[in-house]
């Protein structure tokens, strides 16, 4: 454990893939769970890679989210464009103010209740690609399938009309470019999009208000809550981005890594598919979805602290590398193989402490209704094009599949 900068790399680590975190994360992890690397936003910052250490600093509130998108924050690259009014940029009271609104909405009861019409949506678009496969055709499994089934859902749950999905998914892309702050940029272009059509979807849930959550917040903040108008409609899309672009991504990737590099898992899941629930978790840890660490993840202390044994000053940036933290060998036991019957699997891909992803178990319940759905239906599905002729969208916060094209055998 050092406070020395690593002189010979630069945060975000080069490297990363869905299939694994940048290789350099172990030997960094080897010399000590907290280090001090530079950025390619000019300035120092300290790098978590250990498990322990990495839920400790998420779980603490002297390391600041609110601090990150104040001027003058220090930019350590790699992340996501945000806004104060975001409750991933909020910390403490005004964090828990505005989830506490949503979290009704999420809560595990409720979310159980949603998978018959999750399974109902899922089937719709096996059914379309069911066709597909009869009559020989290659399918893009992203546009028939991992794109629309969670789009559809978060849709369903908020309230917001499927031709405003699509225009929010048409400029989702732009919005989760990393480090593109500039006027005219893709990310603030897209953001203001969103913003664009969220004002109008709003309106139209104040003026015909219908059993939705996002009705109930529209309620709440013309009944008098602390919530400003800004807020509901970044909350708004900032519900919809989360509940669908990760889900999706993470389908995507979780489905090509099981059919191009472990189709014995695949198999083994078609044989039994009582597995799937257990095998998701697996693929939520071992299939990385951070296409750079910093992605929603860097801090600032708000006051001196120790983590990992070394200091961290007031001011000083930090960064928890989660997808690196997923592969410690202390918690995981031969951490870079994925093994879909893993029975101890306290992942944190879905963060931990107050930032701990308001929508996991709707996440999970998609993911395995998919999984369900694929190996039922197409148990022979397989790429149709060489791996390395699959296009990834550059420059996103996650590792996001351009098209996926299979072939499909009912």
């Amino acid at each position: 454990m050092t406070d020395e900068v690593q002189e010979t790399l630069t945060f975000p680590l080069a490297g990363s893939s869905y299939r694994c975190p940048a290789p350099q994360y172990a030997g960094l992890r080897a010399g000590g769970p907290v280090v001090r690397v530079r950025t390619e936003g000019g300035v120092d910052a300290w790098l978590v890679t250990a498990y322990e250490e990495a839920k400790e600093a998420l779980a603490d509130p002297r390391l600041s989210r609110a601090e990150t998108v104040k001027p003058g924050a220090p930019r350590i690259g790699g992340a996501m464009t945000s806004t104060p009014e975001m409750i991933i940029s909020m910390d403490g009271a005004e964090h828990a103010r505005l989830r506490r609104l949503a979290a009704g909405a999420f809560t595990a009861r409720r979310i159980e209740r949603m998978r018959p019409g999750i399974r109902r949506i899922a089937d719709g678009l096996l059914d379309g690609l069911a066709g597909a496969a009869d009559a020989g055709a290659t399918v893009d499994l992203v546009e028939r399938f991992t794109v629309p089934m969670p789009l559809t859902v978060i849709g369903e749950l908020l309230g917001v009309p499927m031709k405003v999905l699509r225009l929010f998914a048409a400029h989702a892309r732009d919005f989760v470019t990393v480090d593109d702050q500039s006027e005219g940029s893709d990310s603030v272009n897209g953001l203001a999009k969103l913003n664009e059509y969220m004002i109008d979807v709003v309106a139209e849930k104040r003026a015909h208000p219908t059993r939705d959550l996002l009705s109930d917040l529209v309620e709440a903040r013309d009944s008098g809550d602390r919530l400003s108008e800004q807020e509901l409609v970044t909350f708004a899309f900032t519900l919809i981005g989360a509940g669908f672009d990760t889900t999706a991504n993470q389908l995507a990737s979780s489905v090509l890594a099981l059919i191009a590099h472990h189709r014995d898992q695949w198999k083994w899941l078609a044989e039994d598919r009582t597995r799937i629930p257990r095998a998701v978790e697996e693929l939520l840890r071992h299939v990385n979805l951070f296409s750079t660490d910093s992605a929603g993840n860097p801090r600032i202390a708000v006051e001196d602290l120790e983590l990992g044994g070394v200091r961290i000053a007031k001011g000083d940036a930090v960064v928890i590398a989660i997808s690196a933290a997923n592969r410690d060998g202390g918690v995981f036991t031969d951490p870079d193989r994925m093994d879909l019957a893993r029975e101890h699997n306290p992942h944190l891909s879905f963060g931990h402490g107050m930032h701990l992803c308001l929508g996991k178990q709707l996440t999970r319940i998609e993911l395995e209704i998919a999984l369900d759905g694929l190996v039922r239906r197409f148990p022979d599905l397989a790429l149709a094009v060489p791996e390395s002729e699959i296009p990834w969208h550059p420059g996103g916060i996650n590792h996001a599949l351009g098209t996926l094209p299979v072939t499909l055998k009912p």
